[in-house]
């Protein structure tokens, strides 16, 4: 398996596994009464798979993102950074305002 496939999954798993945390927080601080409401309910199951999908999805992706930009490489100490003679300057522009 090509080892970003394997980053992907690894860093899913970790953001779903933060999602459960997250959702297991939110209910047990009853956070807006969501306990009272999700205890309270017939479909108590579904809402809170669907809670706990949403936001894994959400933690997921934000994990991801975070291992695939933490893979670029260190700029190198040579004192580089771009060109230094580069100056914005005001510019004249040709249009009038007439008041």
């Amino acid at each position: 398996m090509p080892e970003l496939i394997k980053l992907y999954i690894r860093h899913s798993i970790i953001g779903f596994g933060i999602s459960a945390i997250f959702v297991g927080i939110l209910l047990y601080f009853n956070v807006m009464n969501l306990w009272t409401v999700i205890s309270h309910d017939s479909s108590a199951l579904l809402a809170v798979f669907i809670l706990w999908f949403f936001n894994g999805t959400v933690f997921a992706s934000v994990q991801f993102a975070y291992a695939v930009m933490s893979l670029a490489e260190k700029p190198s100490s040579s004192g580089g950074g771009g060109l230094r003679s580069f100056i914005l300057a005001p510019v004249k522009s040709g249009v009038r305002i007439n008041r």
